[in-house]
């Protein structure tokens, strides 16, 4: 592990935000160059999901990493702020892109569809955590509460997971396995607190 945290350590976290942004630089690309398919606009709406879903299950997967003895902490904040991106980015491209700033159809689309709803949910749940991504705010709520706020973490990533298995209906396998990654990852977490409270209380 010690070799892991070795190379780990060499690795400027700049270099997560440039690595994080190529795909959607890809994605771009593919936008202007007709590589997207029939419905571009909705083979963007999805794929940025995607991404942003992927980079908060990335991040929950840090903690459990650490617990093993790899030590990746110092790139979280980058990561969190990529699933912000990309889960921003996700809604921009429904509202300007897919609903044209159709506010009356939005509307009928969060009464219709609820899977919407959640989605929205998860989103909100990530601008608290992206505006105190930076040590100003550590510093100003203090690092207990800093780190009670962002348990909202764990809100996003199971709203972002039953949002896309709902958006993609009829039990389809993949957001299935995004959903069971993330289910798993948080009781890993309820295990781990658990052992300690019976460490401490022992």
């Amino acid at each position: 592990m010690e070799a892991v945290n070795s190379f780990a350590r060499r690795i400027p976290v700049n270099a997560v935000y440039v690595a994080g942004v190529m795909p959607f630089v890809w994605i771009v690309w593919l936008a202007f160059t007709n590589g997207l398919g029939v419905d571009p606009v909705k083979a963007i709406e999805l794929r940025l999901g995607e991404l942003g879903l992927q980079f908060l299950i990335a991040g929950l997967v840090i903690s459990p990493l650490r617990w093993a003895g790899v030590n990746l902490i110092r790139f979280r904040r980058a990561i969190g702020l990529l699933a912000f991106f990309y889960v921003s980015m996700h809604l921009m491209t429904w509202v300007l892109l897919d609903m044209g700033l159709r506010w009356e159809e939005m509307a009928d689309d969060l009464v219709k569809r609820w899977y919407i709803i959640i989605g929205m949910v998860g989103f909100a749940a990530m601008i608290p955590l992206a505006v105190t991504s930076n040590n100003r705010s550590i510093r100003r709520l203090g690092a207990a509460a800093w780190g009670r706020l962002h348990q909202l973490t764990y809100v996003a990533a199971v709203a972002g997971a039953v949002h896309y298995v709902v958006l993609v209906k009829a039990w389809p396998v993949e957001p299935m396995i995004y959903l069971g990654v993330v289910c798993l990852l948080l009781l890993a977490r309820v295990w781990r607190n658990r052992q300690r409270s019976m460490a401490q209380s022992a």
